[in-house]
């Protein structure tokens, strides 16, 4: 059954740059010879797996996904919001902020962010 996924401007524009920035850093490290992926290219790796993941199944366990309060739903006031984790015990761990909707069949990014 997969959702169709709908971006807010800001998860869009973080999502780009992490994409930016694990190319860049994939091609440097290609230039240079260098077989360890950089952090940039690990997060990249990850933020894309939850993505695929959410896209999915928005209870696939590895998402550890819950309601989170302290976030306004963008399409209807009162609407739950929900986290789900990108990554898990690392300091500063990434969070991936969503709702349902607007339509049916439809999730909403909100938000990629480092945990505070």
């Amino acid at each position: 059954m997969g959702f169709t996924l709908v971006w807010t401007q800001k998860a869009r524009e973080t999502y780009d740059r992490l994409k930016a920035d694990a190319i860049s850093s994939l091609e440097a490290r290609q230039r240079k010879r260098k077989p360890k992926a950089s952090q940039a290219e690990g997060l990249f790796k990850q933020v894309k797996k939850c993505v695929d993941f959410l896209k999915e199944n928005p209870r696939h366990p590895g998402l550890s996904t819950h309601e989170f309060h302290s976030k306004e739903h963008p399409h209807t006031p009162g609407g739950k919001v929900f986290e789900a984790y990108i990554q898990q015990s690392s300091p500063g761990a990434y969070r991936l902020f969503w709702c349902y909707g607007p339509k049916k069949d439809e999730i909403t990014i909100i938000a990629i962010t480092p945990h505070p």
